[in-house]
């Protein structure tokens, strides 16, 4: 869906990616990132937050933490990080990163909290009072003081599936009051997700029931005396709503998709950000005429109907962008170790073939790799790193061109 906006936008960055792995300098099965452009998209987020009031907080799942992506990040002035389980608390922590919210998508497991309280993250999301009583007791052995951010819901809101949990909005006021006794931690604000979504019949984003939630909840907070409250909207966060988070009263956003220009407007409209990801495979076979592409991060984000995924194929950058071809996948109950490449065109396919998908990813749910490329954009490309899909460096073999 995003690879014709890949082609208009950013087609050295196809260019780049080809011939880095014609010459063996990155892998197959791998997620690459345009770290200038990903730093270039990061700025005008920056400004956005301050221009607004609002904390950024980046959201780096999707593109695996990607260290050498994170530091470019916080030299744009993102430099607090989401944290959605405690793999990526850990890698963040690691990277002499800041975490700027933990447990929200996912609660902390209790044999982990001692070490995630010793991380210091800005704010914390409890969706119980049992986890923060948890927090509260390893926050006081340790003598820190932690935020907490309660995750509400009321009728109407809607969660992805696996996602639903939280406490009733009703009863926000009680809840706050009684985080504010336990030691160690204070009450600091108020989640949801998602806070906006994209509509695939009005083919643009819209506010939730739940950012209503939040909105109703903040008044009911203020009318009882309580200032200075947090508000988290994470959500399809882009440029282009920045302005309506803000006008909700969001005092955190947390873009994960934008960062890359893969949000679904982004496959629509020419927005802000540019395309700054694109995934690399290569022709590993042929059978009875069709060709068949590695696999192993052919996880394309759900945000669209199914469609038609293309691909780009050659064994030069020019033949690849004049050589788009459709691709069947796995369906997401198989194990994805190939796509088989439909049209008959075996005589034009070759094994060695560099393939360019262009999609949404989640690079972090993938045994795929993430290389990160900088210089693009003034003509001087290098590999910044191969590193996995949780954020370390890879294996991976650092050679030249094959038959060197």
């Amino acid at each position: 869906m995003f690879l014709d906006k890949l082609i208009e936008r950013n087609p050295e960055f196809i260019k780049c990616a080809v011939s880095m792995h014609q010459d063996g300098k990155i892998p197959a099965n791998s997620y690459v990132l345009d770290v200038d452009t990903i730093g270039k998209n990061a700025a005008i987020l920056a400004e956005d937050g301050k221009r607004l009031g609002m904390k950024v907080f980046p959201m780096t799942k999707q593109i695996g933490r990607n260290p050498a992506a994170n530091q470019v990040l916080a030299k744009a002035g993102l430099d607090a990080f989401v944290a959605v389980d405690m793999s990526g608390a850990y890698q963040i922590h690691d990277q002499g990163l800041h975490i700027g919210h933990l447990g929200h998508l996912v609660q902390t497991p209790r044999s982990e909290i001692d070490s995630a309280v010793s991380m210091r993250p800005y704010y914390w999301t409890v969706f119980s009072k049992e986890k923060a009583i948890e927090i509260s007791k390893a926050a006081e052995k340790q003598g820190n003081q932690l935020a907490l951010l309660v995750r509400i819901f009321d009728e109407g809101d809607i969660f992805y599936m696996g996602h639903e949990g939280g406490f009733p909005a009703k009863d926000i006021l009680e809840i706050a009051d009684y985080l504010d006794v336990l030691p160690n931690v204070h009450f600091a604000g108020i989640t949801t997700f998602p806070a906006l979504l994209f509509n695939q019949e009005k083919q643009q984003v819209e506010a939730t029931h739940n950012l209503k939630t939040l909105e109703t909840a903040l008044a009911k907070l203020q009318k009882a005396g309580r200032s200075s409250i947090e508000v988290n909207m994470p959500g399809t966060t882009s440029h282009i709503v920045m302005d309506l988070l803000a006008s909700a009263g969001a005092t955190q956003v947390e873009p994960g998709h934008g960062l890359t220009g893969t949000t679904p407007p982004h496959a629509l409209q020419d927005l802000a950000e540019l395309p700054a990801v694109l995934y690399v495979s290569e022709i590993s076979h042929i059978h009875a005429g069709q060709p068949y592409c590695f696999g192993g991060g052919l996880y394309i984000d759900p945000v669209f109907p199914d469609y038609d995924v293309k691909i780009l194929i050659g064994s030069s950058a020019q033949q690849a962008l004049e050589q788009k071809l459709s691709v069947t996948l796995p369906p997401a109950n198989a194990i994805d170790y190939y796509g088989v490449v439909e049209e008959q065109k075996a005589n034009t396919v070759h094994i060695g073939d560099t393939v360019i998908f262009g999609f949404r990813p989640q690079a972090f749910v993938t045994r795929a790799y993430v290389s990160a490329i900088s210089g693009i954009s003034i003509g001087q490309p290098k590999v910044e790193g191969v590193f996995t899909s949780d954020g370390r460096e890879a294996n991976w073999f650092k050679g030249g061109s094959f038959g060197e």
